[in-house]
């Protein structure tokens, strides 16, 4: 039992105004009967540049500075499957994330790591299926079991044609590949959450909490569609769904929201699709404080933005949280601004008491309130979605995407107007400020990449990989599921653009 510094004894659980505790149904309170009590939301912190080594170092760092797991941040081409050396790759290769080109830059960033013990998180969606055969590939080398790997890959593509734009195929074939990875791993890797439904990039594009939720949890029933279409048990793959939610500033409405998001789905998987089992109807989340709102001047402000944005999502019950740190406006984090953004979790952590109850603000008459509301809006925004015959249609005919647009130029008008206060920015100015010291991407990380890309192209069995791309496309042009065919391309070092460029040519680029 906690207590206070006055050595009040505290309740895990004060109750609430409806009939229902945490870890049941429709899980408000939180998905588990002793949340923080039981058990610390994981502390993960987002990282990944310059190169493999580089970034491998900055893991291996961070873990001895506390972090519970790892999340990697991939560049732009590795994100949209173009090698290092493509020419559209030329001053992006390092720049916002590793570059993984090949099976030997994820051998390098996953050196010394203990992968049966440490999960792992991959920010990828139009080639996860490849940086995921990477990364087993290399967990297999190393004498770790792909049943015994751990973690998350993102996976969510829809939210890329709604917001993010890292999309290469047409949406049919990129559920296709999703579809596939969730089968293969269900029998396979089956300790891997195959898709994190993510609405945080939503709301960085300008979304607002409702529509955060709606267009994510739309997304969310698109691919539970596409499962069960594809004859899987709603009760087996929906034990491995997850979510990425934001964090924004408003600390009163992020907790209702988060509050929210759990009851939303729980009855989403099983008032309509029939889900029995309580782990497949849990919302559980990963949790990112807002980039969007850290600002370039007064840069030392933010970190009292993230605090507030961190706080809001451990009383809302996250599962795991990234902190950023208060240089990201500007650039990647440096070593010390990523430590600052992992202590912060630390202090909240250990030293605020926020983790020594169950769900705080339940039976707050506010907190209730705007939980009931939120759901409400939310609801009645799926059903609009819905009408317009789901999430997919409406992409198509870019619904969401118009109604975020609307919603960020409201927002922004609003900073205009000085109806909302942005402290350093429209108001409480300074001149003459002094620029922190930033990052600085090493050129020669670049190089060095470009040579080992160069060198494995050289030395590696080129009729192997010819072969075992042939093969991958006769899978693709058939119905046969793609990972077996990916994974063997990747163990002949068959390079993540050149597979990629198979599914281009079968599948074709959308635009």
């Amino acid at each position: 039992m906690k207590k206070t510094s006055s050595n009040i004894e505290l309740r895990s659980f004060y109750g609430s105004s409806i009939n229902e505790n945490p870890g049941e149904f429709p899980f408000t309170h939180g998905i588990y009967q002793n949340m923080y009590l039981g058990k610390l939301w994981t502390m993960r912190q987002y990282a990944g540049f310059g190169s493999a080594e580089e970034s491998n170092e900055r893991y291996k760092y961070l873990m001895k500075q506390g972090v519970m797991g790892l999340s990697v941040a991939f560049d732009l081409p590795t994100q949209t499957g173009y090698d290092s050396d493509h020419t559209l790759s030329l001053g992006e290769v390092g720049r916002v994330g590793v570059p993984i080109s090949s099976l030997v830059d994820m051998e390098l960033l996953m050196k010394d790591i203990p992968l049966d013990e440490v999960s792992i998180s991959m920010t990828i969606n139009s080639t996860a299926s490849i940086l995921l055969a990477f990364l087993i590939a290399t967990a297999e080398k190393n004498g770790v079991s792909r049943k015994k790997l751990r973690g998350t890959v993102q996976n969510d593509i829809l939210k890329e044609y709604i917001a993010r734009g890292t999309f290469i195929y047409p949406p049919k074939s990129s559920m296709r590949i999703i579809t596939d990875m969730f089968k293969w791993c269900g029998d396979e890797a089956p300790l891997w959450n195959t898709i994190s439904i993510s609405g945080y990039h939503i709301r960085e594009a300008g979304a607002t909490a409702v529509q955060e939720l709606a267009f994510t949890f739309s997304n969310g029933i698109a691919y539970v569609q596409s499962a069960i279409d594809a004859g899987l048990d709603v009760n087996y793959f929906g034990k491995r769904l997850s979510f990425f939610f934001n964090s924004h500033n408003h600390f009163f409405e992020e907790i209702a929201k988060f509050r929210a998001a759990r009851r939303i789905w729980s009855k989403i998987m099983k008032e309509r699709f029939g889900a029995t089992e309580q782990k497949a109807m849990m919302c559980r989340f990963h949790t990112q404080t807002a980039g969007s709102t850290l600002t370039a001047q007064q840069v030392d402000n933010n970190i009292v933005r993230t605090t507030i944005q961190a706080a809001s999502a451990v009383l809302g019950g996250t599962q795991s949280l990234h902190t950023n740190a208060f240089d990201e406006a500007l650039a990647l984090p440096t070593e010390a601004s990523a430590r600052l953004a992992l202590r912060t979790q630390q202090i909240i952590a250990h030293e605020s008491g926020m983790a020594d109850v169950v769900d705080p603000f339940s039976g707050s008459y506010f907190i209730e309130s705007l939980t009931d509301e939120i759901e409400f809006q939310t609801m009645k925004l799926i059903k609009k979605i819905d009408g317009l015959g789901g999430a997919i249609p409406a992409i198509e005919i870019e619904f969401q995407q118009n109604e975020i647009g609307q919603a960020a130029y409201e927002y922004q008008k609003n900073i205009d107007s000085l109806e909302n206060i942005i402290v350093g920015v429209n108001k409480f100015r300074e001149e003459n400020e002094v620029e922190p010291e930033i990052l600085k991407i090493n050129e020669e990380a670049v190089k060095s990449q470009l040579a080992r890309l160069e060198n494995l192209k050289n030395t590696r069995d080129s009729n192997k990989v010819e072969a075992s791309l042939n093969g991958l496309r006769k899978i693709a042009k058939g119905n046969n599921n793609l990972m077996d065919g990916i994974l063997y391309a990747v163990k002949n070092h068959a390079t993540l653009g050149e597979i990629s460029n198979v599914f281009r040519e079968e599948f074709g680029i959308f635009s």
